[in-house]
């Protein structure tokens, strides 16, 4: 797992990673981190030097939305990603138009729409994609590759393809809710729809088929999850980390839902079985690129000599139905319930010891280790 790190508002991002280490230190598996960028002041761009050289953090991630909270300007976004370029780091950027967004949202509450539906509808998919093309620009300009995260738009994947046609190092993930579901799920009765509230939203069925294109000609390098997971009833953690935060208006429930425990297996039914893709592709897509962008090839992302001994033992024949009740996440959903899959993992072995076996947790929180990463952002 790499994971998100954000330093909280007006803290140095090294006062964010010494929290974030004290909370990764009872791990299950090996992790890593990305350093969510807040501000471009010359202490952090410094820090950002630190954090490469010393920490071995070799990906920073941008927000090109959520003004007045995450969102950088388009200026500090420039001087970030130059920063990362000469440094040998990777830019990772959340491509939505964050300001015409907001306007969007606010018209649609003043307007008293307020149901999860709502969250799609005020973050269209011409938004992702002109921030897709922006942020191209600007990584041209600073001379610095560039990893858009969880692509759902046919527009930004065209910015994309452009962009690798003229050889420059702009790499994209997807998601499998992006590739598997569509914007029906939001006409759900009652709250329901929440489940699937994420930025970006989940979008038409058209834009899915061509996500689907963009893996088969290799332009989609990667299918990561975006896991963000909260509760969508009251769980043991009570309503501070629940869906129905936004029982009121769209735009108060939490972003985000889980999709660790299933990738994997959904990935292999549906690249491998219904469209076509070779396994060679497939686990091209979920360990050996993310491996190789991000610093960790050859220790991870292989079978070979030297190498971490991380193996997943796989049934490709085995048939079962995804079940939120047999998860070993807090999340008490899953956006998959009841859909019956083909290819389930048996085993699973973290550097040589096995940790899963059937529906066994063999391992323990602390077993996981730090992952120091190399320079990132070269395929």
């Amino acid at each position: 797992v790499v994971d998100y790190c954000t330093p909280p508002p007006g803290a140095s991002l090294m006062a964010g990673l010494e929290d974030w280490h004290r909370r990764r230190a009872n791990a299950c598996v090996d992790v890593g981190a990305h350093m969510i960028v807040l501000d471009t002041g010359a202490a952090t761009l410094a820090e950002m030097r630190t954090l490469v050289e010393r920490e071995g953090i070799s990906s920073f991630k941008f927000f090109m939305a959520y003004p007045g909270a995450l969102m950088l300007e388009d200026g500090a976004l420039f001087s970030a990603m130059r920063t990362a370029g000469a440094l040998g780091a990777l830019s990772c950027v959340h491509a939505e138009n964050g300001p015409v967004i907001q306007s969007l949202v606010q018209e649609a509450l003043a307007q008293g729409r307020t149901a999860p539906r709502y969250h799609a509808q005020t973050r269209p998919a011409l938004l992702e994609g002109e921030a897709a093309q922006r942020a191209i620009a600007l990584a041209e300009q600073a001379g610095a590759p560039l990893y858009v995260v969880h692509l759902s738009t046919a527009q930004a994947l065209l910015a994309v393809q452009q962009a690798r046609r003229r050889g420059l190092p702009v790499f994209a993930e997807t998601c499998p809710q992006y590739l598997l579901l569509d914007d029906s799920v939001y006409e759900a009765e009652g709250f329901e729809g929440a489940k699937y509230v994420m930025s970006p939203p989940i979008r038409p069925a058209s834009h899915g088929a061509r996500l689907w294109q963009g893996l088969q000609t290799g332009d989609i390098q990667t299918v990561a999850t975006d896991h963000c997971a909260f509760t969508y009833g009251e769980g043991p953690q009570g309503l501070r980390v629940s869906k129905r935060l936004g029982l009121t208006a769209f735009n108060r429930i939490p972003n985000g839902a889980p999709g660790l425990e299933t990738r994997l297996e959904l990935m292999h039914d549906a690249a491998v079985r219904q469209h076509g893709l070779s396994p060679q592709r497939f686990v091209e897509m979920v360990a050996t690129a993310p491996a190789r962008l991000f610093g960790l090839f050859p220790r991870k992302g292989t079978v070979a000599v030297g190498s971490d001994a991380d193996l997943v033992l796989f049934d490709p024949q085995e048939r079962w139905t995804v079940r939120a009740a047999d998860h070993h996440s807090l999340a008490d959903y899953s956006l998959f319930e009841g859909r019956t899959l083909t290819g389930r993992v048996k085993k699973v072995f973290l550097r040589g010891q096995c940790i899963v076996d059937g529906a066994s947790w063999l391992g323990h929180e602390g077993l996981g280790q730090y992952l120091h990463r190399g320079a990132s952002g070269r395929p």
